[in-house]
């Protein structure tokens, strides 16, 4: 008797498995965030947003597990699958950038890290109309941080450059 093949892995497949990994213990890490004695009884409280993220990074991580094609190619027309065809040098400079971020944070503060990361992100994806690059980042940072801290009344790191002003 002859069982089934299993379907295969592919790259979108294995993507989608990294990622609803990375969001189920960000999810776990959002059960650790402490919480103001009377929150409970919030609408909002500081877990909210981070379960949000959780909950649709892993929805859309099945839906990258599910609908990702199944169908298993010859050598000839998967020429482009193959791990040289991968862009190792892109995928460095993306984790340069994102460690960048994370000590910038610190130092510049939310709205100008996030931006500049937003920027040289767009950037290295290949972006180079700058309307698009210095208009897509820094007015969405903006607004994003309006929305957090007046609407939200949540606290964003100011960065130490703005608190030596």
């Amino acid at each position: 008797m002859q069982s089934t093949a299993l379907p295969r892995l592919n790259r979108d497949r294995v993507s989608g498995l990294i990622f609803l990994l990375v969001c189920l213990i960000y999810g776990y890490q959002a059960t650790q965030i402490q919480l103001f004695p009377g929150d409970e009884y919030e609408a909002f409280t500081a877990r909210t947003l981070p379960y949000l993220l959780t909950a649709s990074g892993i929805i859309m991580s099945l839906l990258l597990i599910v609908m990702s094609p199944t169908n298993i190619c010859s050598t000839s027309t998967c020429e482009n699958t193959n791990e040289s065809s991968l862009d190792w040098r892109l995928l460095g400079a993306f984790v340069a950038l994102m460690t960048a971020y994370g000590v910038g944070l610190t130092w510049l503060g939310f709205v100008l890290a996030t931006s500049l990361f937003l920027l040289v992100g767009f950037w290295l994806l290949g972006e180079r109309r700058k309307a698009v690059l210095f208009g897509a980042s820094f007015p969405f940072v903006t607004v994003f941080w309006l929305l957090l801290t007046k609407v939200l009344d949540i606290y964003l790191e100011p960065g130490y450059l703005f608190l030596s002003f």
